[in-house]
């Protein structure tokens, strides 16, 4: 199983905008529940700093299939302040995650 994180910072006038994208991208997939994804989202205490979790049982990311998530993607390096970071993760171990 594949797992990466996702964290950046987005400027603080585009935080509640960035928010509603990511919300978006959770509608639908709790509508079109796809498969082989686990994803989580967080924003951090100081407003503008968002985490995103993912593990992916197969080779193909649902997400690369999603408009809405094709939507948040769109102008994510404009609303950033930081730009995104993407690291991969090895599991040591988790507890109802």
């Amino acid at each position: 199983m594949k797992q990466l994180i996702v964290q950046y910072k987005v400027k603080a006038e585009r935080a509640a905008e960035n928010q509603q994208l990511v919300q978006a991208v959770f509608e639908e997939l709790n509508r079109t529940n796809p498969g082989g994804l686990h994803y989580a989202a967080f924003k951090q205490s100081d407003g503008v700093t968002f985490v995103h979790i993912a593990a992916l049982e197969g080779a193909e990311n649902p997400l690369s299939k999603s408009p809405a998530f094709q939507a948040f993607q769109a102008g994510i390096r404009e609303r950033c302040e930081v730009p995104p970071v993407a690291s991969d993760m090895a599991e040591v171990g988790t507890y109802q995650f």
